[in-house]
């Protein structure tokens, strides 16, 4: 059995890989007492105790309010981290894939969806941070597959610690009889995390890169909403259109997937995604 290191299995994303992948590969998923990724040494310990076979690194700091407040905790988890983590697959010889986000492409003047080769200046720290991180991983290890990742949802909790996303949300709004605003300058895919872990495996054979990794979506948030409810059938009443949010810098990070079409990958749109798991919570809710 090949042996996978997760990194941030407590979270969000990396519980679920866990989860996921339990008997399909040897798992270690090293808690920060047995790897504290921003102190390298501790890195490549963790590496030659267990000498993976693969890497899937999903700890960060992904809350933007969080990453203004801890500019240096922030720094070194997100970037020192990710490069300690790369250096280290180099060594070993394991294939790693490191999260990055669609928020390098926020503050880009290009009103349409975004490709892993254009020029990006991300105008908030977090995308910022991404960036670096990026740049130094492959300088690194050119092997690395760094995954820009969108907007993640779930309609289940596993951890629950977690915080809401956008379907959950949704749903516990619409339960409390709450309005749902959503924005009209804000345009970016949505995308369901179980599609995400799952293609991470076919993630593991790309050639050392950058790729946009999640759902297509050309809608901004509230057309997004609005026809994922027409879709289903709901109370389109429900919904407000946001004109704030956004107003003096409309932000459109949505991603092109034709790099990752052409090595064989491929995601539902986020609306498409969207009404499906809209169906299967309102069956399991019966």
């Amino acid at each position: 059995m090949k042996r996978l290191l997760v990194t941030g299995a407590s979270g969000f994303l990396g519980s679920r890989i866990v989860e996921f992948y339990s008997g399909k590969y040897e798992i270690y998923a090293p808690a920060h007492a047995e790897m504290d990724i921003t102190d390298g040494g501790s890195v490549c310990a963790a590496f030659d105790r267990f000498h993976p076979d693969f890497v899937i690194h999903s700890a960060a700091i992904s809350d933007v309010t969080t990453c203004e407040k801890e500019l240096e905790k922030s720094w070194r988890i997100n970037v020192d981290g990710s490069r300690n983590i790369a250096a280290a697959s180099a060594g070993f010889h394991a294939k790693c894939l490191l999260c990055s986000s669609d928020q390098v492409y926020f503050g880009s003047k290009i009103n349409d969806s975004h490709s892993e080769d254009e020029s990006v200046e991300p105008i908030n720290l977090y995308g910022r941070e991404k960036k670096r991180a990026e740049e130094e991983c492959l300088n690194q290890n050119p092997e690395c597959v760094l995954l820009r990742l969108s907007w993640m949802y779930d309609i289940r909790t596993v951890n629950r610690q977690e915080h809401n996303d956008f379907f959950r949300t949704l749903i516990s709004k619409l339960e409390a009889s709450e309005t749902l605003s959503y924005p009209i300058y804000d345009v970016r895919g949505i995308t369901d995390v179980n599609e995400v872990v799952r293609n991470f495996e076919k993630a593991l054979e790309l050639p050392g890169g950058i790729y946009n990794f999640g759902s297509p979506n050309d809608r901004n948030t509230y057309e997004t909403a609005l026809s994922m409810f027409r879709e289903l059938k709901w109370d389109v009443s429900r919904l407000r259109r946001n004109e704030e949010a956004f107003a003096s810098n409309p932000r459109n990070i949505s991603m092109n997937l034709q790099k990752l079409n052409d090595n064989g990958i491929f995601f539902s749109s986020t609306l498409e995604a969207l009404v499906r798991n809209g169906r299967r919570f309102q069956k399991e809710a019966i």
